[in-house]
């Protein structure tokens, strides 16, 4: 018997037959990986949908830079407003923005949806130039 005749075994599956002797072994003589609806990515994605619901449906979190912008601008929001806020970020994530622009009232948002994170705050009237940058979407709420 030559070297080349001999099957040798990779770290892996040494390790997987001492370490883990009940995980199937994947092989000739193994069953194949599942497909369909039990597959790792099936089960994966299910779980990325379940989350990213959840999170749009959580209020918005405030940065530590928004909550400063907040403060040095004198804006304090209504809970009319901040349910509005909510709604367009929801809006924004349904529509698969990442970075939105929302507006509520006179008042301007720069908000990371999948992050839930309004990232800056403005009034309106302060924003003489009107130009908002990195962003891929905007909402009027």
């Amino acid at each position: 018997m030559t070297l080349d005749d001999r099957k040798f075994m990779s770290i892996g599956q040494v390790q997987d037959q001492y370490l883990n002797p009940k995980t199937p072994k994947v092989g000739k003589e193994s069953q194949p990986l599942p497909t369909g609806e039990n597959s790792f990515a099936s089960v994966l994605n299910k779980f990325k949908e379940s989350a990213d619901i959840i999170n749009s449906e959580e209020p918005v979190k405030f940065s530590k830079h928004a909550m400063n912008r907040l403060s040095l601008r004198n804006i304090e929001l209504t809970n009319e407003q901040m349910d509005r806020l909510n709604q367009g970020k929801m809006e924004a994530s349904e529509k698969g923005i990442k970075d939105s622009l929302i507006l509520v009232d006179q008042l301007a948002f720069i908000v990371n949806v999948p992050n839930n994170t309004v990232v800056t705050a403005m009034d309106q009237t302060e924003n003489k130039s009107n130009v908002f940058t990195n962003i891929d979407g905007a909402v009027i709420a």
